[in-house]
């Protein structure tokens, strides 16, 4: 399966647009200035400030989530163990 290109431009128009849309959308709601959820709305602004581009990242880059918890995840170091003589 063919994943695009990254050196693609419109590709990474998309991805940069996405995640400043995240980053805006999270600031919003953690500066309260959009609160999460309303009598009116409901869950929708939270919903369109963080959970749209959380799902338009994840349709650009689908290997994203391995690969960020790849860097998360602490690298193991092979311990041999100690032969007993």
């Amino acid at each position: 399966m063919p994943t695009p290109a990254l050196s693609s431009p419109h590709h990474q128009r998309l991805l940069g647009a996405a995640v400043l849309w995240l980053l805006g959308g999270s600031a919003l709601l953690l500066s309260t200035l959009v609160p999460a959820h309303t009598d009116l709305l409901g869950w929708t602004p939270a919903f369109w400030l963080v959970g749209a581009p959380l799902v338009v990242l994840l349709a650009l880059e689908p290997s994203l989530p391995r690969q960020l918890l790849a860097l998360c995840r602490p690298h193991r170091r092979m311990v041999r163990s100690v032969a007993w003589h």
